[in-house]
């Protein structure tokens, strides 16, 4: 087990050159993070990458304070951050559980995909299955405003986190909208993104409904879903800063990848 660690931890070390090495910053450079924080860095790269699948156990406290030749206390500092990330669990008399990576969503918030990855660090990108004009089926008719048959533009992407399928997005945008977004970098910014900075349309609110449903085949296979599992199904309405709707979504998430959180009031 060692051994493994100390193979991931000079992958790691290649990757980022000699800043793991240095005993010191020097007076060029910006001040180094704490050494937990390296560590917890280098163990979430190795996580992300594979190294450390869901399901396996990191290696042991001892084993770890061995390759990184540092106290027990730094360690459980580093240990500290993967814990606050989602991405282990302690098990008494075990060790350290690597757990599924998962998007922690505020539902008080309307937040893209990337922006939901960010806090943990995780690269984020996009695999347009199709992008296409097609004609308005009644759902996305009635949630445009606009009339069954009109033309919109439909796109269908993979959301993708450290090369693990998280959802499958189906939007809907009206002729003026979608249109411009086809010519923009779909697989690696967030549509949200892409409408704010690129189109310059701030973004006002959106209707959400939340449903747990069985996965369809082809949504499954995409996502790594067995048949009879389920899926959370979202239906999104996303509308401009003036009350016009500019976007109409069915997202397909794996449950096992996501959390949501909202905060109620009392009363």
């Amino acid at each position: 087990m060692s051994k493994q660690v100390e193979q991931v931890t000079a992958r790691t070390k290649a990757h980022v050159g000699s800043r793991m090495c240095e005993s010191l910053p020097s007076s060029t450079t910006s001040p180094r993070p704490h050494k937990y924080q390296e560590i917890s860095n280098t163990l979430m790269e190795a996580i992300l990458a594979g190294d450390f699948p869901p399901g396996s156990y990191l290696p042991s406290e001892s084993a770890l304070m061995k390759s990184f030749g540092v106290s027990r206390v730094t360690i459980r500092l580093a240990l500290n951050v993967l814990r606050d990330a989602s991405l282990i669990v302690g098990h008494q008399g075990k060790g350290y559980f690597v757990c599924t990576l998962q998007a922690v969503q505020d539902l008080g918030r309307l937040q893209g995909f990337g922006e939901l990855m960010a806090p943990l660090g995780v690269e984020t990108r996009s695999e347009v299955l199709s992008a296409d004009i097609v004609a308005a089926p009644a759902a996305a008719a009635a949630a445009l405003s606009v009339k069954r048959g009109e033309d919109l533009v439909k796109i269908r992407r993979i959301r993708i986190a450290a090369q693990e399928a998280m959802s499958i997005d189906v939007s809907y945008f009206p002729l003026s909208i979608g249109q411009r977004l086809l010519e923009l970098d779909l697989p690696h910014t967030d549509i949200f993104a892409l409408i704010e900075n690129k189109l310059g349309i701030e973004i006002g609110f959106a209707d959400i409904t939340m449903t747990v449903v069985p996965v369809e085949p082809d949504i499954g296979r995409l996502l790594n879903v067995n048949q009879g599992d389920v899926v959370i199904r979202t239906e999104r309405l996303t509308y401009d800063a003036s009350g016009r709707p500019i976007d109409y979504e069915h997202l397909f998430v794996r449950a096992d990848c996501h959390q949501f959180k909202i905060r109620v009031p009392r009363w």
